[in-house]
């Protein structure tokens, strides 16, 4: 049975990692996640302090072509070996993760539908939206709790990239996606979204 390819994307913030952390609990085994963050081009050799003022938030930080590769390879059927990205580093770090084919495969990130490489890839395009305030407290109580940032590089980087980025990048990817739904604990979509990805499942099946 072929995957079912879901991309959800939306600016640093709206929900995404929640509403695809719902999917994935509800759906248990038959869902693997695969985050475009972890596919930041490595920087080695370049000084910590240089790496800090990197402009993440641009389609070229991200080495997309991998993905693209990634999605090709586990939609044939094959396993991938997935980088993964240290926020505290600004950088790749050394270790991989061993990822297997699965019925569902969930791809997240802001950037995800800015790529038409990527969305000829995805069965389903998701775009999470949420307000603008939202999304900078949230991404403020995110980078101090799990990845280890300051205050002020938070919000230096905020309003030199990332709110620049969002509205030159991500908002206009709002329109590639097939569904928008407002924040990632939109229950009645979240609904409608177990839904779809149930039927198709069973199409696949009896495919």
């Amino acid at each position: 049975m072929e995957s079912l390819i879901i991309g959800i994307a939306g600016g640093s913030g709206s929900g995404k990692s929640t509403f695809t952390n719902r999917i994935k609990e509800h759906f248990g085994d038959d869902v693997v996640v695969l985050y475009h963050d972890n596919y930041y081009r490595r920087q080695d050799g370049i000084p910590f302090e240089q790496r800090v003022t990197v402009n993440y938030d641009h389609p070229d930080s991200l080495e997309t072509e991998l993905l693209v590769e990634h999605l090709k390879l586990l939609k044939a059927g094959k396993s991938i070996e997935c980088p993964v990205y240290d926020y505290s580093q600004h950088n790749r770090s050394d270790k991989i993760l061993h990822i297997t084919p699965s019925p569902v495969i969930l791809v997240e990130g802001i950037l995800l539908l800015a790529d038409p490489r990527v969305r000829e890839l995805l069965d389903i395009k998701v775009y999470v939206e949420a307000d603008a305030d939202e999304r900078i407290l949230r991404r403020i109580s995110r980078d101090v709790e799990e990845r280890g940032r300051d205050l002020n590089g938070i919000i230096n980087q905020y309003l030199n990239t990332v709110k620049p980025m969002h509205y030159l990048y991500v908002e206009p990817t709002r329109s590639k996606a097939d569904i928008v739904i407002n924040s990632g604990k939109n229950d009645v979509a979240f609904d409608l979204f177990v839904s779809k990805i149930s039927m198709e499942l069973e199409k696949r099946k009896q495919g």
